[in-house]
C-alpha cells in the first residue's frame, strides 16, 4: 500500500540504481531525489534533475536529509535544511565535474590537476562542516577556505562570479543594487588575491586610522648537535639590530645538559619562543637572530688542572648569528615552520666576547674560529601576523607547547590598555678592577641581588631570559684573567610595583681562583637604588657605579651601613660630606658600568607628570605644571590616563575661572593624543573612564563655554592651531559635556534643563557661524572648517542621549545647510564637506525614518550641486550608495515612498546626465573630473549605474506617475525619455559589468524591462498621431532590440540548471520585451511607415534570436511593414532590399537556423494569403527563404573546418543567387571578392582571374567617379577597371592561361592607344608578346575532369542531389580525386555503379558520392583539325572553354557473336552539358543537361578509322613541313602500330563483321555507312603508303632494318585487304620491299593520333611499350605463340649521374615477335580493366585485331572503369585467355632506345582501390625482374646468355630504381585480377574507376597498356620504373614536356649528362613457369629493397664513356619541379642490337 511520506521528503542517492524493475526510476550516485510515497522498502518520487519522470527506488539506496516542504500536495517543493554554503559546495562540485573532464579532453592538463586538487580540498572541507564538531571560529575559518576555493575554481572555469556576504551567497532581493555591486567587486578582489574575503563593504569615507598589524617571530630550537663541549650549557637567543648596534628584544634562554638535550626533561620538543610585537619598521631593520652559548663547568675546557671539578664557573663558549633579511622572504610566504642551521663560532680573544656577534656579522674572521663541521644549532622559524589574541586563536598548537613569550625591550608601537608591565632591564656593561698584588689578572664573577628597603633579598626578581623561571640572584659569566671585563649581559628585573620604592641593586665582585681549592673570594661591591628621592625611577641611561672594598668577613646584614654612601658620581655630588671612617672604603680606581631601561605602565621617570599628579603639593606652580603637560611623552600620559583626567577635572572643580581654559587645553591635548595610531587602542579606556569613573557634574558648563569661545574667535585670530585642535577633539568633548550633564541632571533631578538646551543651541549657532564663513581668503580658516566638519558627525550619538531624533536632525540639517551651497569654495573643502555628509549618512541618526526625512533634502541638495558640476563624483557615488542601501533595508520593514519621491525629484535627471557624460568620456578614454582617488573610470561608471538602478528599482507605479506628471512640457518629457533610453542602450552596448557578473546583469535587465513597461504608455500617449516624434520612438525601438539581443539573456547557451534558476526567478525577459515591442509597434498606426526600412534590420536581428516565442511575436511585423509600404508605394521594394541586405550580414554573424527559415516562411505566407498582393508577397518570401538556405550553408562552411572546395562551391552558389535571382549588385560584388580571395588562397589563379573578371565586366571605360568600396579607394570607373584588368591579366599569367589574358591585353592596349599613353601601351604589348612566347615555350599540364554526384539530404543545399563536373588539379588522377572528395565528406558513402540513383537515395538522410572521370568535348574543332597548328596550342583548346563532357559505356545488344564480338558491341554515350564552361569562376560547375545516345558497332568503326586516319595524316604533315624533324620515333611507332595491327587482323575483323553478305543483307539501311567504312580503309592504306615514303626519306641508316620490316608487313596488310578493298594494288613504289619475318616492334591496333603523339611526351616509356600481360580487356587474338622482344627503358631522374644507370644490352632472340594479343587502343585509352576496372570482354573473343576499329581514340574513351567484363547478355562476366610469355629482344630494345622521346610517368586516374590489392612479386624492385620471369622461354629458344657478369653497382641514396615486370594473367572463369597501383594500401572505401579516362593508352594514367599505340606486343605490363640518374637529352624534334616529378628534391637542377644502359644477368628459372603478377609502379620515395643485380660490361665504347654524341651532351637548364625522361637510345647501340638480333635469328 503506497502512502504519502510525512518525514521522508528529500534524500541523496548513495548507490546507483538502474531502474530494472517495473516503474523503476534510474538514478545515479549523488543525485537528489524528492520522495512522494513509500511502500515496504520502496520509495516513489523523482530526481530533481528530471522532475517530470517519476518512479520507484529502494529505500536503502537513499540517504535522507531534513527539508522544508512548501505548498504540500501533488506539486509540493522541498528545500534542504542545511547550511547554504554546504548546498553551494554540492551544486558547484556537480557543475565542475563535467567541466573537469572536458579539461582533460582539451588537453589542459595543468588546470585539470589543479582543479582536482581543489575539488578534493572542497570535499574535505564540506565533510568538516557536516561533521558538526567545529567551534564557531573553526566554522568561520572553514567557510572562508571554501569560498576562496569556490571562487577560484569558478573564475578559472569561466563560470559566474558569486557575490557574497559573510561567506554566503547574497540574495539580490534583500539588498540594494549598490550593495550588490560592491559585493561583486569584493568577491572579484578576493578571487584575485586568493585571500580571505574580510568585510565585503569597503570603508568609503574618512575611515578610521589604520592600526598597524604587528609581526611575531616563532623560534623553535630543535637540537644542538655540537657535542664537543661535554658540559651543561645555557643558550640565549635575541634579536639584534646591527645598524643601531643594540639588542631590541629580551633574551630567550635554553638550559641544556652535557649531552645537548634540555636539562629539564619536561621541555623536550618544547624549546620554543615567540618574539612579539615586531612592527613594520622593525622588519625593515638590519635584524639578526643572535645566539650566545655559555657553558657551566671548568675554567678552561681542555685543562683539568684549572680549578677543581666540583667548582662550576659560567664561561663563554661560542656564538651563532642568522640574518633576518636573508630569510624573511622565504618564511613570510610559508604557513609553516622552516628549518635553519646556525654554525657556532668560538671567540679567539675573550676580551672581545661582548662583540663576537658583531664580528661574525662583519665577517672579521681573525677574531673568531669557525667550527670544524657544519653542524650546530638547528632551529625552525615561522613568521606570524596579527594581534596576539588572533595568534593564540589561530595557532593553538604553538601555545600548547609552552612557548616562551619574548617581548621587545620597550613598548611596542601599539600599547594595549590592559597591557600591564613593570620591567626594569639591567645591562651589565663592563668593570674596571685593580690587580690587587696578583701576578696575573683576576677571574672576576659578579653576583647581582635585588634587595628591599629592609635588607630582604627579593625572591625571584631576576630573569636571565624567557623560557626559564626567575631567580633570586644572578652570577655573571667569568672572563679568564681579565681585570677589565666586558660582559654585555641583559637581565630583566620584574620587580612588583609595591616593592619598587625603597629597593636597590647590589653587585658583589669575587675573584675565582683556579687553584686546588677553587675559592671565590669577595673583594668588593657596588649598589644603586631603583627610585630617586623625587619619586622618579632610575633613568634610562648608563650609570657609573662606585666600587667599595670588602672581603668575605664583611657583613651586609645592615644595608643602612652602605646605603648612606654615594653609589655614583651624581650621588656623591648630592652628599659631599660623607665621613671617611665608615666601614666600607671606596676603591678609587675601580668602577662598574651598568645601563638600565624601564618598561613600566605603573612607574614614571617624568618629573612634570609627577608634579601634575601631586599638584596640591605646589598649587602656586599649577599654571606652569599645566603648561608643561604638553611636553610629557604620550607613553607616560596613556599609562596614567585615568589619574591625569581625575586630576584635571579636580583642578577644574577647584577653580573654574582661573584654570578653566588651561584644563580645556590639556583635555584637548590628551584627546588628540588618543587619535594617534600608537595610542588608538586607549580610546576604549577613555570611554570606560567617561562612563564609569568620570565625576565632573559641573564640567559641561565650562566645556561648552570654552568651546563656544574658541569657535567665536575663529573669525578673528590669525593662528588657529589651538582652535583646530579643539575642533578635532569635538567628539570626546561632547562625550564629557553630555556625561557631565547627565550626572548633573541626576544629582539635581533635571534642573537647568532649559539653560543646557539653550547653551547647546547657541553652540550650534557658533558651529554654523564657523561653517558659513568665506574661507577662500584664509587658508587657516579652511583647516578650521575642515577639522570641524570631520569631527561633526561624531557628536550625533552623544546628542541623541539628550535630545529627540527630530531635534538632533534639525541641529544637523541647520549645520549642513549653513555650508556654502556653491561648489567654488575649493576642491579640498568640497571633499571635506562631502565626507562629512557621507559620515552623516553612515551615522545611526540617518537610520531613523523620521530623521531621514529631515536630513535627506539637504543631503540631496549638496549632491545635486556636485553632480551638476561633475565634481567629486566618487565621493558622491559613495554617499548615494549608502543612502540606497539604507532605504532598501528600511523598505523591507516600512514604507519609504516619501524618501524615494524626494530622490526621484532631486536625482533621477542629474544621475542620467552624469552617466551620459561619464560614458562618453570613458569611450574617449578621458579622465573623469573629480576623481581624486586613483580609481579607474570603469569603477565610477559601475558606481553610478548601480545607483541609477537602485533608484529605478525602488520606484513604484506611483513614483513613475508623479514623475511623468511633473514634466511641464512634452519637450521636457521627450528629453527625459531620450536620456534614459540612451543610458539603457549604453549599458547594454558597453557591457558595464563583466561577463561573469551574471547576477548583476540579470538584475539590470529586469530593472530595464520593468522601467520600459512603465514608460511605454507615456511614449504612446504623448508621441503618437499628430504629436509623433520619430527620434523618441526610434530610441525606444533601438533599446528594445538591443535588450532582446543581450548575450546574458540568451538562455540557450546556459546549462539546464542555470536556465531553470533564471526562468524561475525572472522568466524569459526577452519574451516580455518582445511583447512590449510588438504592442508599441501596433500603437504606431500610420506612423509605421517612418520605420521602413530603418527598423527592418534591427527587427530581423530580434527574430533571429533562438527563442520560438520571440520569433512568433516578431516575424509578423515584417508582413505589417510589407503591407504599409504596399499601401504607400504600391510595392515593398524597400522592405525587400533591406531584408535581404541585413539577412546576409546577420546570418554570417552566426544568427539564424533551419528552424527559423521554416518559421519565417510559414508565418509570413500564412499572413500574405489574405492580401491582394499575394503573388508578389509569396514570391518575395520564397526568395528570402531560398536565400536563407544558401546563407546558412555558406555560414556552416565558413565557420567549420571545411575544405576550400566546399567554401568555394558555397560562395559560387550564393554569388549566383545574388546575381540571377535577386539582383543585388553590391552583395554580388562583395561575394566576387570573397570568392577571389579563396581562390588565391588555394592557388587557383585561373579561377581567381575569371572571378574578378565578373566585376570587371560590370564596369565601363568611363570617367564616372566611384566611392570607396571594400579595399578600393575613391577613384574613377576607368581607373578601377584598368586596375582590375591588370590584376586579372596577372592572375591568368600565374594560372598559365595566356590565351585568356591576350584579349584583355588587347583591350587595355586599345584604351592606352586611344589616350596616347604610349608608355603603358608599350608595356602591355610587350606583355602580350611575352604571353605568345609562353604559349609556345612553356610546358602546361592537362588536367583531368571528373563527374561527381552528391546524393542525399545530408549534403549542403548547394550540393544536394546535384551532379557536377570538376576540373582536377595538376597531376591529380581519379584515385587522388576520390580520396580528396572522401576527405572533404568523411560521412559520405561511395557508390559502386554509374547508374542514376533512385528516389530512396535522393531523399535519405545520408551522403552518397558518385565519381568517375569524363572526357571533354572541345568547342574548338576547327583549331584541332588544322594540320599546321602546333600540338601545344591544340592541347589548350582541347581542354579549355569546355562545357560538354562525355563518357562511354560498351554493351552488347542482342545475341553475341562468339567468333567476332564486334558485331554486337554497342557504345552508350552520355554527354553532360554544364551551366558554364570550364575553367571558370569555380573548378566545378553543375550539370545542366544530360544527353544519352547509342552508337552502333558500324558507326563506331567508322569513327575509329576516321580518327586514326586523321592522326596519321597530321603526323605525316608535321614531318613533311619539318615541324617535327631529326627524330622520327613518333612516325616509326605510329606506322608500326597501324601496319602490324592490320596484319594481325585488326581491320580484317571489321571486314568480317560488316562486309559480310549476311550483314549487308540484314542491314540494308547501313549500306551507305559500309561504303564509307570501305572508303576510309582504302584511305588508310594510301596514308600508310605516304607515311612509309616519308619514313624512307628520314629514317636513320642504322634503322633501315626496321623500315624494311615495315615495308614487308605493309605488303602483307595490303594483300590481306585486297579482296575486300579494290585498288590497294596501286601502292606507292616507295612502299615496296622484301618480306621480312612476321614480327612487331611497338605495334598498335590503331593509327597514332596527334593526341597520342602528345601523350607520348606526357607519359612514361612504360606506357609506350604497353603491357606484357593478358587480361579480359586485352582482346588479343592469341593466334601466335611466338614471343616478341621487349625493350626496357628508364625514366630520367633530375640531378642524378650516368653512373647510376643500368645499361641495357641486347639479348639474342631466335625470332621476332608476332603481333601478340593487344587490346584496341580505344578500350585501353579509356581504361583497360586491368588498370581501371573497365568492362572487359571475355577472353574467348581472341581476335583482337577485329576489335581494334570499334572504339574511338584515346580522348573519347568509350569503355568505363565502372564496368567489369561483359557477357553475351550484357551482364558482368569473366573471360578466358591463355598465358603468353614475352621475351624482350635486342632489336626491340635498340628500337625503343631510338624511338622513345621525352615522356613523363603518370598515374592512372581511374584506378580503383581493388586494383591495389594485388601483391607485388618479391623481385618487383629488380631491374631484370621482367626478364627473369620470361627466362625459361628465352632459354629454350635462344640458348645461354652470352654476356659475362660484372660486380654489382649500388645506387646512391635518394635515387630510385623502378623496373619492368611482366604481368601474366591466368585465364579462368573469374574476372581478371587487378594489378596494384602502388605499394601502399588506400584507407578509403573502394570507388570504382571512371567509365572514361582523359588519357590514351599512352597515358601514364593507364599505366598498364594492352597493345598501346605503338606496340605489336600483346600486353606490356606497367612495370616498376628504374629511373635513370640523368635528365633526357633535348631533341630537335620535340620540346621537352614536364612530367610528374619522381625525385626527392624537386628543385634540383643539373645539366644533361650521357646515359648508359645495361641489363643485368638474369636468373634462369624453370621452363614455362607463369610469372606472378607485378605491381603497377613503385611509389616515389622508396629505395630498392635489394642491391642492384650484376651489370654486364658495355659492348663497346663510342666517343668517351657514354654513347650519346657530344652535341647532345651539352648542359641545358630545366624548368623547376619537372622530371623529364631520358632519351633512351644511342645509334651505335641500336645498330649492334639489330645486327645481333638478326644473327641469332
Amino acid at each position: 500500500m503506497w502512502t504519502p511520506t510525512e518525514e521522508e521528503k528529500i534524500g541523496v542517492v548513495i548507490c546507483s540504481f538502474r531502474g530494472s524493475v517495473a516503474q523503476g526510476l534510474s538514478l545515479e550516485i549523488g543525485e537528489t531525489v524528492q520522495i512522494l510515497e513509500k511502500c515496504e522498502g520502496w520509495y516513489r518520487g523523482f530526481s530533481t534533475k528530471k522532475p517530470t519522470v517519476k518512479g520507484i527506488f529502494p529505500t536503502n539506496y537513499v540517504h535522507l536529509k531534513k527539508g522544508i516542504v512548501s505548498n504540500s500536495g501533488q506539486y509540493e517543493t522541498v528545500v534542504l535544511l542545511e547550511d547554504s554554503i554546504v548546498t553551494e559546495v554540492t551544486s558547484t562540485l556537480q557543475e565542475w565535474a563535467f567541466l573537469w573532464k572536458q579539461l582533460y579532453v582539451k588537453n589542459k592538463v595543468d588546470l585539470f590537476y589543479k582543479l582536482r586538487h581543489v575539488m578534493n580540498e572542497l570535499f574535505d572541507l564540506r565533510r568538516q562542516l557536516l561533521s558538526g564538531h567545529l567551534t564557531q571560529d573553526q566554522i568561520r575559518d572553514v567557510k572562508r577556505h571554501i569560498t576562496v576555493r569556490l571562487d577560484w575554481g569558478n573564475e578559472h572555469l569561466g563560470l559566474d562570479l558569486v557575490p557574497r556576504k559573510e561567506f554566503e551567497m547574497a540574495d539580490a532581493e534583500q539588498i540594494s543594487v549598490s550593495d550588490l555591486y560592491k559585493m561583486h567587486l569584493s568577491s572579484r578582489h578576493s578571487v584575485q588575491q586568493s585571500t580571505s574575503q574580510g568585510d565585503s563593504m569597503r570603508h568609503r569615507h574618512g575611515e578610521a586610522c589604520r592600526i598597524p598589524i604587528p609581526h611575531h617571530l616563532f623560534l623553535n630550537l630543535k637540537s644542538f648537535t655540537y657535542n664537543t663541549i661535554g658540559e651543561d650549557t645555557d643558550v640565549f637567543f635575541s634579536l639584534f639590530d646591527m645598524r643601531e648596534g643594540k639588542q631590541i628584544s629580551e633574551r630567550f634562554m635554553v638550559k641544556l645538559n652535557k649531552n645537548g638535550g634540555p636539562k629539564n626533561p619536561e621541555k623536550i620538543d618544547r624549546l620554543c619562543a615567540l618574539f612579539t610585537d615586531l612592527s613594520n619598521r622593525d622588519m625593515k631593520r638590519d635584524l639578526y637572530i643572535v645566539s650566545h652559548v655559555i657553558r657551566t663547568g671548568r675554567m678552561l675546557l681542555n685543562d683539568s688542572k684549572k680549578g677543581p671539578a666540583h667548582v662550576q664557573y659560567r664561561r663563554p663558549y661560542g656564538c651563532a648569528v642568522l640574518s633576518m633579511s636573508d630569510i624573511l622572504q622565504s618564511i613570510s610566504e610559508l604557513k609553516e615552520e622552516k628549518d635553519f642551521v646556525l654554525k657556532v663560532y668560538t671567540c679567539n680573544n675573550e676580551n672581545e666576547w661582548c662583540q663576537i656577534h658583531e664580528n661574525i656579522i662583519r665577517k672579521s674572521s681573525t677574531k673568531y674560529t669557525a667550527p670544524s663541521t657544519n653542524y650546530g644549532l638547528i632551529i625552525s622559524l615561522q613568521l606570524l601576523r596579527g594581534e596576539m589574541e588572533l595568534i593564540r586563536r589561530e595557532n593553538p598548537m604553538i601555545f600548547n607547547r609552552g612557548v616562551a613569550v619574548t617581548r621587545k625591550l620597550g613598548f611596542p608601537d601599539v600599547i594595549m590598555p590592559g597591557d600591564i608591565r613593570n620591567d626594569l632591564y639591567l645591562i651589565l656593561e663592563r668593570g674596571d678592577f685593580e690587580r690587587g698584588g696578583k701576578s696575573v689578572q683576576k677571574n672576576i664573577e659578579v653576583t647581582v641581588y635585588v634587595l628591599y628597603a629592609d635588607g630582604e633579598i627579593l625572591k625571584d626578581c631576576i630573569s636571565l631570559g624567557s623560557g626559564e623561571p626567575s631567580v633570586s640572584e644572578h652570577r655573571s659569566f667569568v672572563l679568564y684573567h681579565n681585570n677589565s671585563p666586558r660582559w654585555g649581559e641583559i637581565i630583566k628585573l620584574p620587580i612588583p610595583v609595591d616593592r619598587f620604592r625603597g629597593s636597590h641593586l647590589r653587585f658583589e665582585f669575587r675573584h675565582c681562583s683556579t687553584k686546588d681549592k677553587g675559592e671565590k673570594k669577595l673583594f668588593g661591591f657596588a649598589f644603586t637604588p631603583l627610585m630617586r628621592e623625587d619619586g622618579t625611577t632610575l633613568s634610562d641611561e648608563s650609570h657609573e657605579l662606585y666600587v667599595y672594598k670588602c672581603d668575605e668577613n664583611s657583613t651586609f646584614s645592615n644595608q643602612a651601613l652602605y646605603l648612606g654612601l654615594p653609589c655614583c658620581k651624581e650621588d656623591f655630588n648630592g652628599c659631599p660630606n660623607i665621613p671617611s671612617s665608615l666601614i666600607f672604603q671606596r676603591s678609587a680606581k675601580e668602577m662598574l658600568w651598568i645601563s638600565t631601561q624601564l618598561s613600566s605602565t605603573k612607574l614614571t621617570q617624568n618629573v612634570d607628570l609627577l608634579a601634575l599628579l601631586k599638584w596640591k603639593a605646589h598649587p602656586d606652580r599649577l599654571m606652569d605644571i599645566l603648561g608643561r603637560l604638553r611636553h610629557v611623552s604620550g607613553e607616560e600620559i596613556v599609562k596614567f590616563l585615568q589619574d591625569i583626567l581625575d586630576t584635571l577635572f579636580s583642578i577644574l572643580d577647584d577653580n573654574t575661572d582661573k584654570y578653566g581654559p588651561l584644563v580645556f587645553q590639556s583635555l584637548v591635548f590628551i584627546i588628540n593624543l588618543l587619535r594617534d595610531s600608537k595610542y588608538y587602542h586607549f580610546r576604549p579606556v577613555m570611554d570606560t573612564y567617561i562612563q564609569k569613573h568620570f565625576a565632573g557634574a559641573l564640567a559641561y558648563k565650562e566645556l561648552i563655554h570654552c568651546l563656544k569661545w574658541y569657535m567665536d574667535r575663529s573669525a578673528e585670530v590669525i593662528r588657529q592651531d589651538h582652535i583646530q585642535e579643539a575642533m578635532r577633539a569635538l567628539e570626546y568633548l561632547f562625550k564629557f559635556i553630555v556625561q557631565s550633564r547627565i550626572l548633573y541632571s541626576r544629582a539635581t533631578c533635571g534642573m537647568e534643563e532649559d539653560q543646557f538646551r539653550l547653551s547647546i543651541q547657541e553652540l550650534f549657532q557658533s558651529i554654523r557661524f564657523v561653517l558659513s564663513l568665506d574661507s577662500r581668503s584664509s587658508e587657516t580658516l579652511i583647516f578650521t572648517q575642515a577639522a570641524l566638519l570631520n569631527s561633526f558627525p561624531t557628536i550625533f550619538d552623544e546628542l541623541l542621549q539628550m535630545f529627540t531624533v527630530q531635534e538632533v536632525a534639525e541641529f544637523v540639517r541647520g549645520t549642513l545647510g549653513s555650508m556654502p551651497s556653491t561648489v567654488h569654495i575649493g576642491q579640498s573643502m568640497d571633499v571635506v564637506k562631502l565626507q562629512s555628509i557621507a559620515r552623516t549618512v553612515d551615522s545611526r541618526l540617518f537610520s531613523f525614518p523620521e530623521s531621514r526625512r529631515i536630513l535627506l533634502p539637504v543631503v540631496l541638495h549638496h549632491i545635486h550641486l556636485h553632480l551638476r558640476q561633475q565634481k567629486e563624483l566618487l565621493i558622491c557615488s559613495g554617499i548615494l550608495s549608502s543612502i540606497f542601501s539604507i532605504i532598501k533595508t528600511s523598505s523591507l520593514e516600512t514604507s519609504v515612498q516619501e524618501e524615494v519621491e524626494m530622490m526621484v525629484e532631486s536625482l533621477l535627471d542629474v544621475l542620467l546626465q552624469t552617466l551620459l557624460t561619464i560614458l562618453s568620456k570613458s569611450q574617449s578614454q578621458e579622465a573623469v573630473r573629480g576623481q581624486r582617488c586613483p580609481q579607474c573610470t570603469a569603477e565610477i561608471t559601475g558606481e553610478y549605474v548601480s545607483c541609477l538602478l537602485s533608484l529605478l528599482r525602488q520606484m513604484s507605479e506611483i513614483h513613475y506617475q508623479h514623475l511623468l506628471d511633473n514634466f511641464q512640457s512634452k519637450e521636457e518629457l521627450k528629453e527625459f525619455l531620450l536620456k534614459i533610453f540612451c543610458v539603457f542602450r549604453n549599458l547594454m552596448k558597453l557591457s558595464i559589468f563583466p561577463r561573469d557578473w551574471m547576477v548583476m546583469r540579470l538584475l539590470t535587465s529586469n530593472i530595464i524591462v520593468t522601467t520600459a513597461q512603465y514608460l511605454s504608455p507615456a511614449l504612446h500617449k504623448n508621441f503618437t498621431e499628430a504629436d509623433f516624434d520619430f527620434k523618441v520612438w526610434n530610441s525606444y525601438f533601438s533599446l528594445a532590440v538591443l535588450y532582446i539581443n543581450q548575450p546574458s539573456l540568451q538562455l540557450e547557451t546556459l546549462t539546464p540548471s542555470k536556465r531553470k534558476k533564471i526562468l524561475d526567478k525572472y522568466g524569459d525577459m526577452r519574451v516580455m520585451m518582445a511583447y512590449e515591442l510588438f504592442g508599441m509597434w501596433q500603437n504606431l498606426g500610420e506612423n509605421k511607415i517612418h520605420f521602413i526600412p530603418g527598423m527592418i534590420g534591427p527587427f530581423l536581428g530580434v527574430t533571429l534570436v533562438p527563442q520560438n516565442e520571440v520569433r512568433n511575436i516578431m516575424i509578423p511585423i515584417f508582413h505589417d511593414m510589407m503591407d504599409w509600404e504596399q499601401r504607400k508605394n504600391g510595392n515593398f521594394k524597400q522592405v525587400e532590399a533591406e531584408l535581404i541586405d541585413k539577412l546576409d550580414s546577420l546570418v554570417s554573424e552566426g544568427k539564424g537556423d533551419e528552424n527559423y527559415r521554416e518559421l519565417f516562411s510559414l508565418l509570413l505566407l500564412e499572413k500574405i494569403e489574405q492580401e491582394t498582393w499575394r503573388e508578389t508577397g509569396i514570391s518575395f518570401v520564397t526568395s528570402v527563404t531560398r536565400l536563407m538556405e544558401r546563407l546558412l550553408d555558406y555560414r556552416d562552411c565558413m565557420k567549420g573546418d571545411e575544405t576550400e572546395n566546399k567554401k568555394i562551391g558555397c560562395t559560387v552558389n550564393l554569388l549566383n543567387f545574388y546575381k540571377s535571382e535577386i539582383n543585388k549588385e553590391e552583395m554580388y560584388i562583395r561575394y566576387i571578392h570573397k570568392l577571389c580571395d579563396m581562390h588565391l588562397q588555394a592557388e587557383n589563379y585561373t579561377e581567381a582571374a575569371f572571378t574578378l573578371l565578373l566585376y570587371w565586366e560590370l564596369l565601363h571605360w568611363e570617367d564616372r567617379p566611384l566611392r570607396e568600396f571594400l579595399h578600393y579607394p575613391t577613384q574613377s570607373e576607368w581607373q578601377r577597371k584598368e586596375g582590375l584588368c591588370r590584376k586579372v591579366i596577372h592572375y591568368f599569367n600565374k594560372g598559365k592561361c595566356w590565351e585568356y589574358g591576350i584579349p584583355l591585353c588587347r583591350e587595355l592596349a586599345s584604351q592606352y592607344e586611344a589616350l596616347y599613353d604610349y608608355q603603358s601601351l608599350s608595356w602591355i604589348r610587350k606583355m602580350e608578346a611575352a604571353y605568345y612566347d609562353n604559349i609556345m615555350e612553356q610546358q602546361r599540364l592537362e588536367p583531368e575532369f571528373f563527374r561527381v554526384g552528391f546524393y542525399g539530404r545530408k549534403f549542403p543545399f548547394f550540393l544536394r542531389n546535384k551532379e557536377f563536373v570538376c576540373r582536377g588539379h595538376d597531376y591529380e588522377r581519379l584515385e587522388a580525386f576520390q580520396q580528396r572528395m572522401l576527405g572533404e565528406f568523411p560521412q559520405a558513402i561511395a557508390m559502386q555503379h554509374p547508374n542514376q540513383p533512385d528516389e530512396t537515395i535522393l531523399q535519405c538522410d545520408a551522403q552518397y558520392l558518385q565519381i568517375y572521370a569524363v572526357t571533354p568535348i572541345s568547342e574548338n574543332a576547327d583549331v584541332l583539325q588544322m594540320d599546321r597548328v602546333p600540338e601545344r596550342i591544340k592541347s589548350f583548346y582541347r581542354i579549355n572553354n569546355v562545357h560538354r563532357f562525355r563518357y562511354d559505356r560498351p554493351f552488347h545488344k542482342g545475341p553475341k557473336d562468339r567468333d567476332n564480338e564486334f558485331k554486337s558491341l554497342w557504345i552508350e554515350r552520355t554527354t553532360l552539358i554544364l551551366t558554364r564552361p570550364l575553367p571558370g569562376i569555380s573548378r566545378w560547375f553543375e550539370v545542366e543537361k544530360r544527353e544519352v545516345v547509342e552508337v552502333s558497332p558500324l558507326e563506331n568503326g567508322i569513327y575509329v578509322v576516321e580518327n586514326k586516319n586523321h592522326e596519321l595524316r597530321t603526323l605525316i604533315s608535321q614531318y613533311q613541313h619539318k615541324q617535327l624533324h631529326g627524330n622520327i620515333n613518333l612516325l616509326s611507332m605510329c606506322l608500326n602500330g597501324m601496319i602490324d595491327a592490320a596484319v594481325n587482323g585488326g581491320i580484317a575483323r571489321y571486314q568480317e563483321a560488316f562486309f559480310d553478305k549476311d550483314y549487308i543483307t540484314s542491314h540494308p539501311e547501313d549500306a551507305e555507312k559500309i561504303t564509307q567504312l570501305k572508303e576510309l580503309m582504302q584511305e588508310q592504306v594510301h596514308i600508310l603508303g605516304m607515311g612509309l615514303a616519308v619514313h624512307e626519306k628520314l629514317v636513320h641508316p642504322e634503322m633501315r632494318p626496321l623500315h624494311k620490316k615495315l615495308i614487308d608487313q605493309f605488303q602483307m596488310m595490303r594483300s590481306s585487304l585486297c579482296h575486300g578493298l579494290p585498288g590497294l594494288e596501286k601502292i606507292s613504289p616507295a612502299c615496296s620491299g622484301a618480306s621480312t619475318p612476321r614480327g612487331s616492334i611497338l605495334a598498335s591496333h590503331s593509327p597514332l593520333s596527334p593526341e597520342s603523339i602528345k601523350l607520348v611526351h606526357r607519359h612514361s616509356p612504360l606506357n609506350l611499350l604497353g603491357s606484357i600481360r593478358h587480361s579480359s580487356s586485352s582482346l588479343s587474338s592469341h593466334t601466335s605463340s611466338e614471343t616478341g622482344n621487349l625493350v626496357i627503358l628508364t625514366d630520367g631522374l633530375v640531378g642524378e649521374t650516368s653512373e647510376d644507370m643500368y645499361r641495357m644490352q641486347a639479348s639474342p632472340s631466335s625470332s621476332s615477335l608476332s603481333s601478340t594479343h593487344s587490346a584496341p587502343s580505344q578500350l585501353i585509352n579509356s581504361a583497360p580493366s586491368s588498370a581501371r576496372g573497365s568492362p572487359s570482354l571475355p577472353d574467348k573473343y581472341r581476335h583482337n585485331r577485329e576489335m581494334i576499329m570499334l572504339l574511338p581514340p584515346h580522348r573519347d574513351r568509350p569503355s568505363s572503369a565502372m564496368y567489369p567484363a561483359m557477357t553475351e547478355n550484357g551482364q558482368v562476366g569473366a573471360g578466358n585467355s591463355q598465358t603468353q610469355h614475352l621475351i624482350p629482344t635486342n632489336f626491340q630494345r635498340a628500337l625503343i632506345q631510338q624511338v622513345i622521346g621525352p615522356c613523363k610517368p603518370c598515374s592512372d586516374p581511374n584506378l580503383s582501390v581493388v586494383e591495389k590489392a594485388v601483391p607485388t612479386a618479391p623481385s618487383s624492385w629488380s631491374l631484370d625482374s621482367g626478364t627473369r620471369e620470361a627466362m625459361p622461354f628465352l632459354s629454350a629458344h635462344v640458348g645461354s646468355i652470352m654476356v659475362p657478369p660484372v660486380p654489382p653497382r649500388t645506387i646512391p641514396h635518394g635515387h630510385f630504381s623502378m623496373h619492368f615486370d611482366a604481368f601474366h594473367h591466368q585465364i579462368s572463369d573469374l574476372p581478371p585480377a587487378l594489378p596494384a597501383r602502388s605499394l601502399r594500401k588506400s584507407p578509403l572505401h573502394p570507388i570504382p574507376a571512371s567509365p572514361t579516362s582523359p588519357h590514351s593508352g599512352l597515358d601514364g594514367s593507364s599505366s598498364t597498356l594492352s597493345g598501346s599505340a605503338s606496340s605489336g606486343v600483346s600486353s606490356l605490363s606497367e612495370s616498376n620504373f628504374g629511373h635513370s640518374c640523368e635528365p633526357p637529352v633535348h631533341t630537335d624534334t620535340m620540346d621537352s614536356v614536364p612530367s610528374q616529378s619522381w625525385t626527392i628534391d624537386e628543385d634540383v637542377e643539373s645539366p644533361y649528362l650521357p646515359v648508359r644502359y645495361s641489363i643485368s644477368e638474369p636468373d634462369v628459372l624453370e621452363p614455362m613457369k607463369p610469372p606472378p603478377c607485378r605491381s603497377h609502379s613503385a611509389p616515389s620515395g622508396v629505395n630498392p629493397h635489394h642491391d642492384p643485380p650484376t651489370l654486364p660490361p658495355k659492348p663497346y665504347m663510342g666517343r668517351g664513356e657514354g654513347c650519346i654524341p657530344e652535341e647532345e651532351m651539352r648542359p641545358r637548364p630545366m624548368p623547376r619541379k619537372i622530371s623529364q625522361p631520358l632519351l633512351s637510345c644511342k645509334e651505335e647501340q641500336a645498330k649492334v642490337a639489330w645486327e645481333h638480333g638478326i644473327k641469332e635469328e
